[in-house]
């Protein structure tokens, strides 16, 4: 059956009339994008786009984006109209109320085909790119069992922010042909036309990238289905089609208004919007039998396509079993059980910066966990990320496992997210730990959708130095902790990096930061990578030794991480030789050792021993927490901005020496 303009113009003002209701009826939503966009969005599914609802978790479909989450009644109609996770009228009746699967944004996890949770404006976008790079990763791999598109829809406030050039300048430089963005331009914002604050040419932006790009009027079915023609047919470099559309589309007065953008038509408006649109204004979530008939028949034809990819599939699995074993080994984001025996051994004679210790750590994993892929925003030499050996990512080359993402961290860290959503990789980026102020809005996405993306941040605190302090973070750490479902890691020597990496690996339900020191140091014997997955171990302790022993339980604590943790245990040390009972705790992970028994929790931090002294090169906002008794609490934290100078000479000022910790732990002891 060939589908008629009739019939695809039929199925576009029925998908608008279920957006209009389910807003209607929540009193709350965006009606403007997704009236806009529905004559795009339903030619692209009805036509043109290889998912299959009946499977919408199979492997090699088509990724389909919408970046701009706000347009979501658009993308629960089509889910409905289609099947898609059997998603029944009475959910778009509860859009966006509580505990349904069609929230305000669409939400990865609450439903298929939902590929990535978008929200701010421009994350989609970059993810989609992060998307079509594993696809093509995945082929280089794989083979031609791997063979399809991603597909990203985005509006204006989505090229308005920032992440949207840094991410499409990307994807132009590696020439991604598998990777379509239709740009719904209809020039509304929430304030009024773009022209207030927007005056680019984005034909002539996108071009400039290297993309191959269509303008067409996005009403006109004609137009719409020669531009997707067109963009399958392109190769060697990513397509941007230029759909000029009206926000609101049909509705008597806010067409081409900024009250249609954020806000429910009204009754009034929605009948004669319906009127318009060829529906009844009487009627509700109403589909007419046809409408279904339609998408039925591109699911059977979708289905049909999926089935004969499944034997193709099989027939590749028999033929290549050991490929085959990699691809089902990814998919499970396995670690090998014998993992921890590849991790290097550091020698305590020699001081090792964490960064390097990091660098050495990836590259002793990367052959026995192939699907680790990634890269530095530009700083690869510096903070040790690059897989030696394995090859780069670049136009028209694949097979290789390093990113180069240059000047890039609000992308990078979108793409990661991109990557790892694709399924079968463990995308990690890495840059300076005080850029992650631009990474955090991807970080935050990753923690939502609870994917195990990498980021690794070197150059972790003042000890940067000469640099100062504008590139040395202090309340960064507190930052990433506060954040729900990331876990964070600053481990205190080169034995805990190695393990912390490790238990970074296995960490499958949510992002994982690791923060890493520019400068040497000691290489702890005491050091228990055993327990670094426990978030917080005795490092040391001389209760027994001291002559205040009771009951073993020590007199005072040091708690402190990363580099601070050898500082905290010279000074012990000096207060053990004073006879006092003393414990360094060391403290990797606030979030691993909360996840401990309340009996672990006690062992390592016992009430008994209220006097504490708590030592990080960060901000002490959190450390509260750690306090049984503030009054007996003393605290050795950057509760300021950095300086420049040697970093050695920094210490001394800031007081992160063993000298100056073991004049604030006197006071209590």
């Amino acid at each position: 059956m060939k589908i008629s303009n009739e019939q695809l113009k039929v199925a576009a003002n029925v998908v608008r009339g279920l957006s209009m209701d389910m807003i209607e009826k929540a009193n709350s939503g965006h009606p403007g994008a997704p009236m806009g966009m529905a004559d795009l969005a339903v030619s692209l599914w009805l036509k043109h786009l290889n998912v299959d609802p009946k499977d919408a978790a199979w492997a090699n479909r088509d990724r389909l984006v919408f970046s701009g989450g706000h347009a979501s009644a658009l993308v629960y109609s089509l889910f409905h109209l289609a099947g898609v996770g059997d998603l029944k009228l009475d959910e778009l009746k509860n859009f966006r109320q509580l505990g349904s699967r069609t929230a305000g944004h669409p939400e990865r996890g609450l439903m298929p085909g939902v590929e990535v949770t978008t929200g701010p404006l421009g994350q989609g976008l970059a993810m989609g790119v992060g998307m079509a790079i594993a696809e093509r990763m995945s082929a280089a791999k794989y083979g031609n069992v791997v063979d399809h598109r991603t597909w990203v829809f985005c509006g204006d406030g989505d090229l308005e922010e920032g992440i949207s050039h840094e991410a499409c300048s990307l994807a132009g430089c590696l020439k991604l042909d598998k990777l379509c963005v239709v740009y719904d331009s209809n020039r509304i914002t929430i304030e009024g036309s773009t022209a207030l604050a927007m005056a680019d040419d984005a034909k002539k932006r996108f071009e400039s990238y290297g993309w191959k790009v269509f303008e067409i009027d996005g009403h006109d079915f004609d137009q719409i289905d020669r531009a997707y023609r067109k963009a399958l047919k392109t190769t060697g470099q990513p397509t941007f089609i230029l759909a000029n559309t009206h926000i609101g589309f049909g509705a008597p007065k806010k067409q081409d208004s900024a009250d249609s953008h954020g806000a429910p038509l009204g009754a009034e408006e929605v009948a004669g919007a319906k009127k318009n649109l060829g529906l009844d204004p009487e009627k509700f979530f109403d589909v007419p039998r046809e409408v279904y008939d339609l998408f039925a028949y591109r699911t059977a034809q979708v289905h049909r396509l999926a089935n004969r990819w499944k034997k193709d599939f099989k027939a590749w699995q028999e033929a290549s079993p050991e490929l085959a074993a990699a691809w089902n080994a990814a998919l499970k984001n396995a670690v090998p059980a014998d993992a921890e025996a590849k991790l290097p051994q550091f020698d305590p004679a020699k001081t090792v910066a964490t960064r390097s210790a990091c660098g050495e750590t990836l590259n002793a994993l990367a052959p026995v966990v192939p699907t680790l892929v990634g890269g530095s925003a530009d700083l690869g030499p510096s903070n040790k990320t690059v897989l030696k050996g394995l090859g780069d990512v670049a136009a028209g080359s694949f097979a290789g496992r390093n990113i180069h993402f240059g000047v890039r961290e609000l992308a990078m860290t979108a793409v990661v997210n991109g990557i790892t959503a694709y399924g079968g990789w463990r995308g990690y980026g890495a840059t300076f730990f005080v850029f992650s102020d631009y990474c955090r809005p991807a970080i935050r996405l990753a923690a939502l959708m609870k994917l195990p993306s990498l980021f690794f941040f070197s150059h972790d605190s003042f000890y940067v130095g000469e640099d100062g302090p504008t590139h040395e973070p202090v309340e960064h750490l507190a930052a990433l902790r506060s954040m729900p479902n990331v876990l964070t890691l600053r481990p205190a020597d080169a034995n805990e990096t190695a393990a912390a990496i490790l238990v970074a690996l296995r960490h499958l339900d949510g992002p994982t930061c690791i923060m890493t020191s520019r400068q040497n140091l000691p290489v702890l014997p005491e050091a228990r990578r055993e327990d670094v997955a426990k978030g917080a171990y005795v490092l040391f302790d001389s209760s027994e030794q001291a002559t205040g022993f009771k009951n073993g339980f020590p007199e005072l604590a040091f708690i402190a991480s990363g580099s601070e943790v050898a500082v905290a245990l010279e000074a012990a040390r000096k207060l053990a030789d004073e006879g006092k009972a003393v414990r360094v705790v060391s403290m990797p992970s606030w979030e691993l050792f909360e996840k401990q028994s309340a009996l672990y929790r006690a062992e390592v931090l016992p009430k008994s021993c209220a006097k504490r002294v708590i030592v990080e090169a960060g901000s002490r906002f959190g450390w509260e927490r750690y306090a049984e008794d503030p009054a007996q609490t003393r605290y050795v934290t950057m509760d300021g901005f950095g300086a420049s100078g040697p970093y050695k000479v920094l210490a001394g000022h800031f007081g992160f020496t063993a000298e100056h910790v073991l004049e604030v732990a006197r006071e209590l002891a």
